[in-house]
């Protein structure tokens, strides 16, 4: 069973991070170990929420790892909460890769809709993009890409095909094998990913039809689905192809329940669909 290792927070009530890449993966028959780099008792959209820092924790947990002569198949880093946990986790990646074997997938998670999360600065962003350096994979929304590019000033979502293209190929130049653009809208009523592969030039792109809701925790369920199509064999193209159908049969099983939460979204009850979709009848 291949082994993952992802490191993002924890937020126990609140459909994101961590408690979202856990199950996730696992579905999709990985193992899913977590490095948690805080615990919330909500996720930030909720207030008064409480917040426990475990920055300090990392060296010795990346120590005992060692010293146990653990290995991981593939790493993921998710929302990190400043720049020492960014340069923290690169040592570790770094550290703790087994040279040409285990990818490194990087959502910079730290921005949407033309701003920055609360508490991050163009200085994190910088620091955040030597990350993304390391990626094999790359997967930012389109307000991370502009920031990663130190273009946050410019932000703007009118861009043409060619215009986008050539965004993911800037981005590639930062030193990721490959880029994936996520909640991109090339054509009207349509929402989806493109795929930019820097070693072949080529692009690929994954739609569906575009829902009339917004949920919190969609692009953590969108990147653990990415990386689980991968760990279970699929194609890089396939597996974007695969999260952006898995998103939206999630949004539709949310927007279906009367009872559904405000702070995140039903995708466990979408698990029959994932898994008929994985493995057929």
């Amino acid at each position: 069973m291949k082994r993952i290792l992802t490191v993002q927070d924890i937020s126990c009530v609140g459909k994101c991070s961590g408690t979202v890449a856990l199950p996730v993966i696992s579905a999709f028959g990985a193992e899913c170990c977590i490095l948690p780099t805080a615990v919330l008792s909500t996720h930030t959209a909720f207030t008064g929420f409480t917040f426990c820092d475990l920055t300090d924790e990392i060296p010795s947990i990346e120590a005992h790892w060692k010293k146990e002569n653990l290995t991981f198949d593939a790493f993921y880093s998710g929302y990190l909460g400043s720049i020492r946990q960014v340069q923290m986790v690169k040592e570790l990646f770094t550290s703790m890769r087994r040279e040409g074997q285990d990818p490194i997938f990087v959502d910079p998670a730290m921005a949407d809709n033309g701003k920055l999360y609360t508490g991050f600065t163009p200085e994190f962003a910088m620091e955040m993009r030597t990350l993304c350096a390391e990626a094999d994979l790359l997967v930012p929304n389109l307000t991370e890409a502009f920031y990663l590019l130190g273009k946050g000033d410019s932000y703007r979502t009118d861009l043409s095909r060619g215009e986008t293209e050539d965004l993911l190929k800037e981005l590639a130049e930062i030193g990721a094998g490959k880029v994936m653009l996520t909640g991109a809208e090339l054509h009207p009523g349509r929402i989806g990913a493109l795929l930019y592969d820097a070693k072949t030039g080529t692009f690929d792109l994954a739609e569906t039809e575009k829902l009339p809701a917004q949920f919190h925790g969609t692009g953590d369920l969108f990147a653990s689905a990415v990386l689980g199509g991968m760990i279970a064999g699929k194609s890089v193209p396939d597996a974007m192809a695969l999260a952006v159908d898995y998103v939206a049969e999630v949004m539709k099983e949310t927007l279906a329940d009367p009872d559904h939460v405000w702070y995140g979204v039903n995708f466990e009850s979408a698990f029959p669909w994932l898994f008929r979709r994985l493995y057929g009848n």
